[in-house]
């Protein structure tokens, strides 16, 4: 029994190596490409610092100039709002929405379920060049389209204030393949025999939708609106590619000012500043959703 002990002991601390030495290139990773710059921007956001001259600690102050010198941080701040308390709840329903017509039996559905993912694999920057086009305001087909129908004054889309957020919602209907692929996912895993009940006990398709769909899909819901929160208020790229922050900033959105700051601007400790406000914010968004998910998310047929 003596001599088992040191070989066991011995083949713990060598697993406890290997496993080391296999977790390594990823712990590496994590500390040069994660924790470092986290730490350094948490440092930098209580600093003046170009990335040029040495970084000079000036304690809250760029946290102070956010809140009560710049009025571009809450002009953005409520920018990225607008496209949380709306233009994520018409993502999410539109996502689902086509998703339950792709979960249909008909023939052909696997090339219609393909056409309707391929957009949201299209590049971004490619996407939104694609869409300048179609939103010009003279000869983009959405306008010439709403010209047929009777629109006879058109929006002016992403050169009008009043509808520049509207176009971006718009235009991000287009990928909403990659949240229907996720919600096809959860529908084909909803049993049959729990319709077919419905069914007999005389449940309408809108109360079968309700009572049966809706609480069985729940934690694909509830994955969906947390990615697409976090999505959200990181918005960033189309904005940027379509509009550069216009007109008269109504798009330019949280993300976007924060990398004119950093990047046109080289104040790294202010955008540094922003950065960390940004992740509280995102984090408190996040927390609230977690908290209210115990009262309509299920699992199993248990609410956890």
């Amino acid at each position: 029994m003596n001599r088992k002990q040191p070989r066991l002991r011995a083949q713990e601390r060598e697993n406890q190596r290997n496993g080391t030495l296999f977790a390594l290139p990823w712990l590496l990773g994590f500390a040069i490409f994660i924790a470092y710059p986290l730490c350094a921007s948490l440092y930098y956001s209580f600093c003046t610092y170009d990335a040029i001259r040495p970084a000079r600690w000036v304690g809250l102050q760029n946290y102070q100039r956010l809140f009560f010198e710049d009025p571009l941080f809450w002009k953005s701040l409520s920018n990225t709002l607008y496209m949380v308390a709306l233009g994520l709840p018409i993502g999410l329903v539109a996502s689902l929405g086509i998703a339950m017509l792709l979960n249909q039996k008909v023939r052909g559905i696997a090339l219609y379920r393909t056409l309707y993912y391929l957009p949201s694999i299209t590049p971004v920057v490619a996407t939104s060049i694609l869409w300048m086009w179609l939103l010009n305001p003279e000869m983009g087909l959405v306008n010439l389209f709403l010209k047929r129908v009777g629109v006879a004054n058109p929006p002016a889309w992403l050169t009008d204030p009043f509808w520049s957020k509207p176009a971006l919602i718009l235009m991000s209907l287009w990928g909403v393949g990659g949240g229907m692929v996720i919600y096809l996912a959860a529908l084909k895993d909803v049993p049959e025999a729990l319709y077919e009940a419905a069914a007999l006990d005389g449940a309408s398709r809108w109360s079968q939708f309700r009572h049966v769909t809706l609480p069985m899909i729940s934690p694909v819901i509830f994955f969906n609106l947390i990615m697409g929160l976090i999505g959200s208020f990181q918005y960033f790229t189309q904005a940027f590619v379509m509009t550069n922050g216009g007109p008269q900033d109504s798009t330019t959105f949280y993300a976007l000012h924060l990398f004119n700051k950093a990047f046109l601007d080289f104040k790294m400790g202010y955008a540094s500043a922003m950065a960390w406000i940004l992740f509280l914010i995102t984090l408190v968004g996040a927390l609230l959703v977690f908290r209210t998910s115990a009262r309509w998310v299920y699992y199993g047929g248990e609410v956890k």
